[in-house]
């Protein structure tokens, strides 16, 4: 029989069990190496509050503590939700990651 992917949308290669996760749109329950793990990074407050806060506070520069969460996302919520998209048979064969966008790296341009 064809084989649509070559590790069957898993990643556990000879591990046997794998613990289940909860899907953070649909609470499905699955297995946390097939599940689409992304790492959020963000300010506790939205940037209309912060800078209520910033005018308020006593301390000049305070840096509000971040929000660090990974969320576990099922296939079809993050199918949805475009988290992931579909790709064509060539294209899932290519395993680097895509190119991040954004973020000031070392192309940023400087004055």
């Amino acid at each position: 029989m064809t084989v649509k992917r070559r590790n069957h949308g898993r990643n556990k290669k000879g591990r046997g069990h794998v613990k289940r996760v909860r899907c953070v749109s649909t609470g499905k329950a699955i297995p946390k190496d097939k599940a689409i793990k992304r790492f959020v990074v963000r300010n506790m407050v939205d940037a209309s509050s912060l800078r209520d806060i910033r005018e308020s506070s006593a301390y000049e520069n305070y840096a509000l503590p971040k929000l660090y969460i990974k969320m576990y996302y099922c296939v079809e919520a993050a199918v949805h939700q475009r988290i992931v998209r579909g790709r064509s048979s060539t294209n899932r064969k290519i395993r680097e990651p895509p190119a991040r966008f954004g973020g000031g790296g070392n192309n940023a341009k400087k004055d």
